[in-house]
Formats: C-alpha cells, sequence, structure tokens
C-alpha cells in the first residue's frame, strides 16, 4: 500500500524557499490546494510544491496571478495550456513595448525640462517652493 506524501505547509515552504503567507494567499486564490488535519493542520501533496515552483516561474515571467489561475485551471481540467500561455506571453509583449514607448516619450519630456531649466532665470516669487516645478504645466 502507498501513502501519499503529506507536506505542512513549513516543509512546502522551505522547499520551494517561498513565505508560508504567500502559499496561504495562493491557496485563497485558488492557485493551490491543501486539506486540512484533524489537528486543523494544513496538508499538502507533494504535487503542490511543483506547482508552487511553477507559480514562481510564471511570475518571473511577468505573469499576473489572474493569469496563472487561467492557466491552472486549463491544466487541472486536463488541457496542456501551452498554445494559452503564448498567447498570454505575446499580449504582455506588447504591453510592454506600449509601455517602453510612454517611456522613452516621458524621459524625452523630462530631458526637455533639464534643457531649458538649464538655461532658465529664475525670479521666485514670495511662497515659491521650487520655481522650475511651478513652470511645469500638467
Amino acid at each position: 500500500m502507498v501513502v501519499a506524501t503529506r507536506l505542512k505547509i513549513g516543509e512546502v515552504s522551505k522547499q520551494t524557499s517561498t513565505s508560508v503567507g504567500a502559499l496561504r494567499y495562493y491557496e485563497s486564490l485558488g492557485l493551490l490546494e491543501s486539506e486540512r488535519g484533524a489537528n486543523g493542520y494544513r496538508y499538502y501533496s507533494q504535487e503542490a510544491v511543483q506547482q508552487v515552483l511553477f507559480i514562481k516561474k510564471v511570475q518571473a515571467l511577468g505573469f499576473s496571478l489572474e493569469d496563472i489561475h487561467e492557466v491552472l485551471t486549463g491544466h487541472q481540467q486536463g488541457d496542456v495550456p501551452c498554445e494559452f500561455v503564448q498567447s498570454l506571453l505575446q499580449d504582455k509583449i506588447e504591453q510592454l513595448e506600449a509601455q517602453i514607448q510612454k517611456m522613452m516619450a516621458f524621459k524625452s519630456e523630462l530631458e526637455q525640462y533639464r534643457d531649458s531649466w538649464s538655461t532658465a532665470q529664475l525670479h521666485p516669487q514670495p511662497g515659491d517652493i521650487c520655481p522650475l516645478i511651478q513652470s511645469v504645466s500638467i
């Protein structure tokens, strides 16, 4: 008779280098499952360790916990969600490209302020904190 290995939350935490609080949070989001023992302790399967390591890898790629939930749900339904993961990754790349464009435009704007401020003739008025900042229009 094979007995399934049941791990306490501290053991899963140690094996995955993930805080106990994060493990509880993952469980509250439905990313991880445990069973409660008669003593009230959470017990996890060995597969939970692999699942947590998977979650950490996907997070490192910039996926949201909501995305991860969708991937895991597909897996639990018997799918191999690689095609879905690829589409999420493409969306992530497009979002990053848009953010890069916005950041480049913002950098350019800041450089313009820097350059114009370097030659600015300051005439502070009473109560002014910094006339340079007060010259900025929002």
